[in-house]
């Protein structure tokens, strides 16, 4: 077994208490159902300039100011909802995240009329590299660059590279098929 290099998320995540947890039973690791996608996406585009220490310790925040990541009520968010997000201390109080959140929602939402869910869209799409990817989210969603949408899918398991080789969880989430390993 190769060692694993010290700058690796799996090196240091270990032993860590918020990235340990999310490591070892989430990152990388297949994911369905539109509200758990669409908290993954929300998450992933409110850490962009930001460390994911951040987003992991404002989760439960994310979690209460948007209605436990319910893709329906999201997309019904107006005026209100959106004043009441950017007052909002739990959560990151940037315009450009709060207005991509609730068009995300309302996108995934048409997502569903054409392709039954957010997860049967991204299996349709399946497989792709990363900038065919990037390409598609830019025209699906708002605030997808590169790292966003390759942080995102790689989170899912889409995308491989979320854990060395070496670490215990890589051969977990291996034994689950991710699309990636198809």
């Amino acid at each position: 077994m190769s060692e694993i290099p010290h700058t690796s998320y799996c090196h240091a995540a270990r032993g860590h208490p918020w990235h340990g947890p999310y490591h070892d039973r989430e990152y990388g690791f297949p994911l369905e159902g539109d509200d758990a996608l669409f908290e993954r996406l929300l998450l992933e585009i409110n850490q962009a300039g930001l460390s994911w220490l951040t987003i992991l310790k404002k989760r439960e925040g994310f979690r209460k100011a948007y209605d436990g990541f319910s893709v329906d009520a999201v997309a019904s968010y107006g005026e209100a909802d959106r004043a009441r997000l950017l007052d909002d201390p739990g959560i990151i109080r940037n315009r450009l995240k709060v207005d991509a959140a609730i068009a995300n929602a309302q996108r995934i939402q048409e997502l569903r009329a054409s392709h039954g869910s957010f997860d049967a869209w991204l299996r349709a799409h399946h497989p792709l590299d990363k900038a065919e990817w990037v390409k598609l989210f830019k025209k699906t969603f708002r605030f997808t660059g590169g790292e966003i949408t390759g942080e995102f899918l790689m989170s899912i398991g889409y995308l491989p590279g979320a854990h060395h080789p070496a670490c215990p969880t890589y051969a977990q989430i291996a034994s689950l098929r991710p699309p990636w390993s198809a």
